[in-house]
């Protein structure tokens, strides 16, 4: 073993031979273990030089890619003291690009020796190289890479849509049985033609990178089938390839890539769902995989006052410890590995506070954020975080910086709570709280600043849902009042208790005429306050044609019909509302503002966040926009208004120089009169150009009032708009 070089950290073929470079700041000595090409046997074992800042490095001339190896890391077994090093446990490269074996939660795989009186403070010296993980030196990826092709869609633009690659395409009738499942299926043509149908820019794919399943799941038949448990933040997951080329890795980032190629030709983004706020191995009890032999305290946040244990910010058992430079620098050069190489066009952020947290708490300029927006790659792309961890302080709802948007779960409980009649409290939601969700949240999103100064966030931060992998789906949202999580084998214990929901009267499917239109009304009245809402809007696979998941709110484990879409039950009617909702707008700019309109009954000039102008580009003259929110008997909302809880239907007024729209919303069970505020001078008749409830046909108001079905929302235009 040669003097190799300190970058790129990881192994890199190079000159011959292989540079391999690894960060441990506590190890006294770090290994190379060669391994045959059946990962069974080791050949040879070499020491690596260093360290240098923390870094051991070494070149083995001759050695090639495909190459299986693995590394060990000796330093002192003193978990009291926070120190875990145990050379007997072969562990897997964090740089690891390809990944050979399979996890199977071993007595050997764990660095303690099960019933031991000690616990996770013994050793155990059992060698388990023969069945670890290994990592394989990849070769270097040749030819143009998918990120030449990558569309780049204006942010007012976007509609995200939230997808497993396995679920989506299981149950497809139209694609092959033999792409069913995989990153191809993904990218086949009848898959993208659903995409374009719905009017969708970008997908949001569950997690992809390379996962194994937690202990608890092993015997059960279960798996973790939504992948939120990542080990190899390098390499995608075999398990979503086609079964034909699962085994090789090499094969399977030639699969990811000729996807994420295909849907960029499509016009179609792609974003990734990542997972650096813990890995696999758990707490103090859990398994030494990788970071946990190679230097637990530097990888991982320990308890300030006694190191031996895991700090759990995650409700996973552990936490990455993202301050540290060194853990900040895997975490960045595993996401540009995702855009350079893999060629994909931004990431979701599971937990995301974890990756700005301090010993002070969250904050929204830790030098992972600044890295972030400053990289010449990364700032490029879609930063979408999920604002909250399980730690103290973890909700951080608009408190991320810069170009993120975040996950709007007010949006999704106000949304849902107004068309159910009930929100999370029990309480009705008000028109003030509607209004607000509809509006992108500012009170969330654009606060004025301690002197009164303008927030610096655009409206297109707030990202909003009504359901996610997380929870209901649509569909079972409105058929269900209670969670029913049995088939996890947890009696239904997990899953979220309380998820706002509403059954209308029956638990389930049920055939009375009543209920079910009641349903249907609702799930097309959220659908359509969804995509007509300013904001940015993200639609859960299978919402769009009803897909139930039985009521089970935390379907995690379930790879099997309760998880995967029902596409033989499809409702195309569905589908092509959806689809209709994602044209209009599209159609029409001011359902897709990127400034700020006023707060509810709040005047601009009276300190009130927003402004009721825009300019257009640079050199074009002022465009003056406006939001107005009107009573149903026709004068604007006054400030009583918006908390009456005795009425709910309203109106919003949305123009400017170049169209009028009028969106109508009525959540009651019965119809309503409402009245049409006057379009302006100059301006033709309102026109209905969709309702929610399919009552009433696209068609010109000739009265300056009409008869609002239940549960619904219409959106009606009046000129001058396009001539």
């Amino acid at each position: 073993m040669a003097r190799g070089r300190h970058e790129p950290l990881g192994a890199t073929v190079r000159d011959g031979g292989v540079n391999f470079a690894v960060f441990s700041a506590h190890a006294t000595r770090v290994e190379v273990c060669l391994y045959d090409e059946a990962g069974t046997t080791e050949l040879a074992r070499h020491a690596l030089h260093g360290p240098v800042d923390g870094l051991w490095t070494g070149f083995l001339c001759g050695v090639q890619a495909g190459q299986h190896y693995g590394l060990r890391a000796h330093g002192p077994h003193a978990p009291r003291e926070g120190h875990r090093f145990n050379a007997a446990k072969l562990l897997l490269d964090p740089y690891a690009r390809e990944i050979i074996g399979e996890f199977r939660n071993l007595p050997e795989d764990h660095g303690y020796p099960f019933g031991h009186p000690e616990g996770p403070f013994a050793l155990d010296e059992r060698d388990n190289g023969a069945t670890a993980l290994k990592a394989r030196v990849a070769a270097p990826l040749s030819g143009p890479g998918p990120r030449a092709s990558a569309p780049r869609h204006a942010p007012q633009d976007v509609v995200l849509y939230e997808v497993h690659v396995k679920g989506f395409s299981m149950r497809h009738p139209e694609i092959p049985e033999a792409l069913r499942g995989s990153y191809a299926a993904l990218a086949h043509p009848a898959a993208i033609a659903h995409f374009r149908r719905l009017g969708v820019t970008t997908l949001s794919l569950l997690p992809v990178q390379f996962a194994v399943d937690e202990p608890h799941l092993f015997g059960t038949g279960l798996r973790n089938y939504w992948g939120y448990n990542t080990l190899g933040f390098f390499a995608p997951d075999p398990r979503l390839a086609c079964a034909a080329v699962r085994h090789d890795p090499t094969a399977v980032v030639a699969e990811f890539r000729a996807m994420v190629q295909t849907l960029h030709e499509a016009g179609l983004e792609v974003v990734l769902d990542v997972v650096y706020n813990h890995t696999p191995e758990g707490n103090e009890w859990g398994p030494t995989l990788s970071l946990r032999g190679l230097d637990q305290k530097s990888y991982y946040r320990l308890q300030a006052d006694d190191p031996s244990r895991m700090e759990n910010l995650t409700a996973c058992g552990n936490t990455v410890n993202v301050e540290h430079p060194r853990v900040t620098q895997l975490v960045l050069d595993s996401l540009r590995f995702w855009v350079g190489e893999m060629g994909v066009d931004g990431f979701r952020f599971d937990l995301a506070p974890v990756l700005g947290r301090t010993a002070a708490g969250h904050d929204p300029q830790a030098a992972f954020y600044t890295a972030l927006r400053q990289d010449p790659l990364l700032s490029q792309v879609h930063l979408i975080a999920e604002p909250w961890d399980a730690g103290r302080d973890g909700y951080q709802l608009g408190r991320f910086p810069g170009r993120f948007m975040e996950w709007n779960d007010k949006f999704r409980d106000g949304a849902r709570g107004f068309w159910l009649g009930h929100g999370p409290d029990g309480k009705a939601v008000t028109r003030g709280e509607f209004a607000r969700r509809f509006g992108a949240s500012s009170d969330v999103f654009h606060p004025p600043g301690p002197c009164g100064e303008p927030g610096q966030r655009s409206p297109l931060a707030s990202i909003n849902f009504l359901a996610v992998h997380d929870g209901y789906t649509l569909n079972d949202l409105v058929s269900y009042a209670r969670k029913h999580n049995e088939a996890n084998g947890e009696d239904n214990r997990d899953g979220r208790d309380g998820e706002l929901c509403g059954n209308f009267g029956v638990e389930g499917p049920t055939d009375d005429p009543a209920i079910r239109d009641a349903r249907e009304r609702a799930r097309r009245a959220m659908l359509a306050t969804l995509l007509l809402s300013q904001g940015t809007p993200m639609l859960y696979s299978g919402d769009e044609f009803g897909n139930s998941q039985g009521g089970n709110n935390n379907a995690y484990c379930q790879d099997n019909e309760i998880g995967w879409l029902d596409w033989p039950a499809a409702d195309d009617a569905l589908i092509a509302f959806t689809g209709e909702l994602a044209r209009l707008r599209r159609s029409h700019p001011m359902l897709r503002h990127a400034e700020w309109f006023p707060l509810p009954g709040c005047a601009p000039e009276a300190g009130c966040a927003g402004s009721a102008e825009s300019a257009g580009p640079a050199g074009s003259p002022q465009r003056t926009s406006a939001l107005r929110w009107f009573h149903p008997d026709g004068h604007e909302m006054r400030e009583h208004d918006w908390s009456d809880d005795r009425q709910f239907a309203l109106s919003a007024l949305l123009s400017d120089s170049r169209e009028q729209l009028l969106l109508i919303v009525h959540p009651g069970a019965t119809p309503t009169r409402v009245a049409l505020p006057a379009a302006g001078e100059g301006a033709s008749p309102w026109r209905l150009l969709i309702d929610s409830s399919g009552e009433l046909a696209p068609a010109t108001l000739s009265d300056d009032a009409l008869v609002a079905p239940a549960r619904s929302l219409l959106l009606c235009i009046a000129a001058p708009l396009l001539s």
